[in-house]
């Protein structure tokens, strides 16, 4: 797969903004033109009807190793259709791309959720708030709640046993399809709302379809979004690494994660403050409510700032919006709206290095301990990098290094996680980063069948971006802020 810019076509990206200008090339003759958009279509077709057969495939508990067949032929189709996509006539990208977009996104539709239940904790949340009750206050086991209660989410006991893998078990011996279902919820209230209103706008009886339905909406917005931003900057090819990335389909539609809806506004919010620095704060408030990864973003945000102006300008509607969304439900709640987040931390590992698979690569080469430490120093250190160096005019630059070295340091196990980091990938056009996101899948379903894969998907993948920096840093001119192949920092000056 390579960057889905034209070398003919490509006036957007800065990396081949800086250098010397050379002679047009020759229009490409009609029948080249026709073959490389036949060739396009026809391989996401493919990708599209492979796509449907991997959510169709109910093997994440019971044929791992097979699953993990079909996500690699879903990715190798990917990267086929990307790498065609640089010979596809400019006039006919944004059209390809979003059709192809919109059909990737229907296949999540084909099948219930197949490889996460937090789904189903999302529609017991909004459930619950649509009654009054704040969903910070009771888990889904608490009596208190049993009158809410069907069959969807809670099945019969005869469907309890042991053959039922994605089933939680609950004190009174009943079971629910809720993961967790003995601790209060973990979402930000962003997420919240977006639950009741999926909720409130579902017909009964829709169960899953609502949420998947939501997820595929959010995805296609963030394609034209995307197209939106990278079109004014010239060339509108990058899209497609999200459009059509098979992580889209599969954690945003099928599983229906609400990271999508994170990723939606992580993008509107970044293409904003190039222009308006409070308005693309304020979104970026709204996207931390929805998901608190997007937290990671800030240094990209305020690229570049020299005055403490400028960055109150970003920071202080950010955390207006996210406390005016708190607000209610902080009223509202008897507990803490935040929830299980203390628990989520440390039953993944994140706070006991020892543990949870997380940190590894460090682990490889540090004692436990001090891997933690290093990924504060590391993350920290790249983020005042981004902030006094990065260039405003593409504040996804200085995002996606922190991001992507954020995620090759803490090598998270839940492949959705990365949905942010493709999205940043599209603005920013480094492709070798898509295989963080990759490593992702890897660590979550490939290593159930093969153990240490997420591991080495995890160094193969930060070998894949070393070697990205090392190509498009011979091919630079002038400092850049790491490899993000920005534009030389001359252009500052246009500062907006």
């Amino acid at each position: 797969m390579t960057h889905p810019h034209s070398p003919a076509e490509g006036p957007g990206d800065p990396v081949r903004a800086s250098r010397p200008s050379r002679e047009p090339r020759a229009p490409r003759p009609p029948r080249a033109s026709r073959a490389a958009v036949a060739g396009t279509a026809v391989l996401l077709a493919a990708l599209t009807a492979t796509l449907a057969g991997t959510v169709r495939k109910d093997g994440y508990f019971t044929d791992p190793a097979g699953l993990s067949w079909w996500y690699a032929a879903c990715w190798a189709l990917f990267a086929a259709a990307a790498w065609t996509l640089r010979r596809v006539p400019s006039r006919h990208v944004a059209a390809l791309v979003l059709a192809g977009g919109i059909a990737v996104a229907a296949t999540g539709l084909a099948a219930p959720p197949r490889t996460s239940t937090d789904a189903f904790r999302y529609a017991w949340d909004g459930r619950v708030q649509a009654t009054g009750t704040s969903p910070y206050d009771h888990a889904p086991a608490d009596p208190a709640l049993a009158g809410l209660r069907d069959g969807w989410l809670f099945p019969p006991p005869e469907v309890c046993g042991p053959g039922a893998p994605d089933l939680a078990r609950l004190p009174d011996g009943g079971c629910t399809r809720i993961n967790r279902p003995q601790v209060h919820t973990i979402y930000p209230p962003a997420g919240e709302l977006y639950f009741l209103l999926v909720h409130a706008l579902s017909p009964d009886g829709v169960r899953h379809k609502a949420l998947q339905t939501g997820g595929a909406l959010l995805a296609v917005a963030t394609t034209v979004a995307l197209l939106g931003i990278l079109r004014r900057r010239g060339d509108p090819r990058g899209a497609a690494y999200w459009a059509w990335c098979p992580a889209v389909p599969v954690e945003a539609v099928n599983n229906a994660h609400a990271d999508v809806l994170a990723v939606l506004l992580s993008v509107v919010a970044l293409g904003l403050t190039v222009r308006h620095r409070m308005a693309g704060g304020a979104v970026l408030g709204l996207a931390i409510g929805a998901k608190l990864l997007p937290a990671v973003l800030l240094p990209g945000a305020l690229s570049g700032v020299r005055r403490a102006r400028d960055a109150a300008a970003t920071l202080v509607p950010a955390a207006a919006v996210l406390a005016a969304l708190y607000l209610p439900y902080v009223a509202l709640s008897d507990s803490s709206v935040l929830g299980y987040l203390g628990g989520y931390v440390d039953e993944e590992g994140y706070g006991d290095a020892a543990g949870g698979g997380r940190y590894a690569l460090l682990r490889l080469v540090l004692p436990d301990a001090w891997a933690l430490p290093a990924v504060v120093v590391v993350t920290a250190a790249l983020s005042v990098h981004v902030i006094r160096r990065g260039d405003p005019a593409r504040p996804w630059s200085g995002a996606l290094l922190v991001t992507g070295a954020a995620f090759l340091l803490m090598t998270p196990g839940y492949s959705w996680y990365a949905l942010l980091l493709v999205a940043l990938v599209a603005l920013d056009g480094r492709w070798e980063w898509l295989a963080v996101a990759l490593a992702g899948a890897a660590a979550y379903v490939v290593a159930r069948a093969v153990p240490g894969a997420g591991t080495l998907a995890y160094g193969l993948a930060a070998l894949a971006v070393a070697c990205g920096h090392l190509l498009r840093g011979t091919a630079q001119a002038g400092p850049r802020v790491g490899a993000e192949g920005n534009e030389d920092r001359g252009s500052r000056g246009a500062r907006t």
